[in-house]
């Protein structure tokens, strides 16, 4: 985790000299002149002592982190995305040497300028092709610091907000530069006769022959240094593979397919190396939780979760015997069940939270239905009831939303919704009660809106019970979202069907009046059997939901229940 924090540090520090830099470069689109005062503070600001020690330190550093990365990884199979990256992180060393040689080295060993004039005047008149390679270069460096923001940003809500701005900027400066660039090329090649180009070489001390001919092997020898390190790095790994591979152990997985692997490989690293299709937002840096696995065989043996595992784990409500794959190195067989799907995004992390991994919590839950909708469905054409049945959802949805719950199915013209996810349970209580209210004054009034089109008002029953669930993502591919299951949504689906019998607009639970602090003496109530439920419930029989006054009253005793079976 520390070696990845610097890793972001230094990457940070690369992406704003090369942000700096591009800047710099597109006010040639204004002039020559332009690109060379924000060079006076482009080199304010990274040619002292401090900022220089920061760039090169971060370039050194980040270079050879990455080579860790490499020698660290049990194969070369990954995502494609972090295929690209690593290749276009491993590529800049050599197409960068060139530039720092003719720049920064020849300033400081020859005093050399380099004034936007004369880099200019080299890479556009007189080497075109290394001006090339440095357009290259400029465009390898931003995809690579773009992909590696994102890849770190897109675990963060904000950035799902911010994140067509970041794009638009991430396309739009590279152009810029690119066109300043060339403005510039041709300013200059405008007034690149002999004289000229002899006075400014002149005049910003062009290194002689024997310089050059000292640069170009001081360039060369970088080189060198980065492929022997590249080749060390690899060499290596072929080393410690030849030696792990007689300390073999197997991770099973669902359908009893077998991966043998070795010694100090993740149970990540290990799906992928068997291609058998493994959730990994973040690329296995133990930062997005969705590569999560159940332990259900071996788990005694396992190491302990790191500090920084433990954190991840705890954050998302992992239940125990759940580790992240990424992070987990076992050392002994291991039989594991991935908790997401494959297909697991980011936006499935920015859900993954709390009550919303999969816990148990203390949740109200309603229905809603549609009274004889299907007589009113059947004088329609098709799209007409598409028609009604979308504006229906609009407006009992937005009430939902409204009082703080949560629309989660629309099955027919049901709706379910769940209230108190990430609250306390009166709290809950209160927003269903008042999300109620709310859905019959929205139908009413789609009622008054299309009565022409309807023939008669639209009517709606609905069931609030409130009590543990099971609440969390479920669900296949794009139909996976925050639900509950278990015996409050099963009372809570039977309190609306209550209301076909009573003619009424609500039938809920003493459950919900007590959290809500309800004067309930003015209602009917109720003892219920549940079908498949031992313990009776007490209901309470709402004719019309603007009886319902949620300001300052307390529940009160009433009247003995009458008994019946739903």
């Amino acid at each position: 985790m520390g070696l990845r924090r610097l890793r972001l540090a230094t990457g940070l520090v690369l992406f704003s000299y090369l942000t700096t830099h591009l800047a710099n470069h597109a006010l040639g689109l204004i002039s020559l002149e332009a690109m060379e005062a924000g060079r006076l503070w482009f080199l304010a600001l990274w040619r002292n002592p401090v900022g220089t020690l920061a760039l090169y330190g971060s370039l050194v550093t980040h270079f050879a982190l990455a080579l860790v990365s490499l020698y660290r990884r049990r194969h070369l199979r990954m995502p494609a995305w972090e295929a690209m990256q690593l290749a276009l992180g491993l590529s800049i060393p050599p197409l960068l040497v060139a530039h720092i040689v003719g720049t920064r080295i020849a300033n400081a060993w020859f005093g050399t300028a380099d004034p936007y004039e004369r880099v200019v005047l080299v890479l556009w008149v007189l080497r075109p092709e290394r001006g090339a390679w440095q357009a290259i270069l400029l465009l390898v460096a931003w995809i690579h610091g773009c992909l590696g923001l994102h890849f770190w940003l897109r675990l963060r809500p904000a950035y799902l907000k911010i994140s067509p701005v970041l794009l638009g900027a991430a396309v739009l400066l590279p152009a810029l530069a690119l066109l300043g660039f060339a403005q510039a090329g041709r300013t200059v090649s405008a007034r690149a006769t002999p004289e000229y180009v002899t006075a400014l070489q002149r005049a910003t001390s062009t290194p002689d022959p024997a310089a050059r001919d000292l640069l170009d092997r001081t360039g060369e020898l970088i080189l060198t240094g980065v492929g022997m390190s590249l080749g060390a790095t690899l060499l290596a790994r072929q080393v410690r593979q030849s030696r792990n591979r007689r300390r073999l152990y197997h991770i099973t997985y669902p359908e009893g397919r077998r991966v043998a692997v070795e010694t100090g490989t993740t149970v990540l690293e290990a799906s992928r190396l068997a291609g058998i299709p493994h959730a990994s937002v973040c690329g296995g840096r133990g930062r997005c939780s969705t590569c999560r696995v159940r332990v259900v065989g071996g788990a005694s043996d396992l190491p302990a979760p790191s500090p920084e595992e433990a954190r991840v784990l705890q954050r998302v409500g992992a239940p125990p015997g759940v580790r992240l794959a990424c992070q987990l190195r076992p050392t002994r067989d291991l039989a594991v069940v991935p908790v997401l799907p494959p297909t697991a995004s980011a936006r499935d992390v920015l859900a993954e939270s709390g009550h919303r991994a999969g816990q148990e919590s203390e949740v109200t839950v309603l229905f809603a239905d549609v009274r004889q909708f299907t007589r009113v469905a059947e004088q329609k054409l098709p799209y007409d009831v598409v028609f009604l049945l979308n504006r229906y959802f609009d407006a009992v949805g937005r009430a939902i939303e409204r009082s703080g719950g949560i629309p989660n199915q629309f099955t027919g013209d049901g709706v379910m919704a769940i209230f108190g996810v990430d609250a306390p349970p009166e709290q809950g209580c209160r927003a269903a009660l008042a999300a109620a209210a709310e859905m019959v004054r929205a139908v009413d009034a789609l009622s008054r809106e299309l009565a022409e089109e309807l023939g008669a008002p639209l009517r709606i029953g609905i069931g609030i019970h409130a009590g543990p669930a099971v609440v969390g993502h479920m669900g296949y591919g794009v139909a996976r979202y925050l639900t509950a299951v278990g015996d409050t949504v099963h009372v809570a689906s039977r309190l609306q069907d209550l209301t076909k019998d009573y003619n009424c607009e609500l039938v809920i639970s003493q459950t919900v009046t007590d959290g809500a602090g309800l004067d309930v003496r003015a209602w009917p109530r109720h003892e219920l059997t549940v079908r498949n439920r031992a313990e009776p419930v007490v209901i309470y029989v709402v004719t019309d939901t603007r009886s319902i006054s949620l300001e300052g009253v307390e529940t009160t005793p009433s009247k003995p229940p009458h008994s019946r079976e739903v």
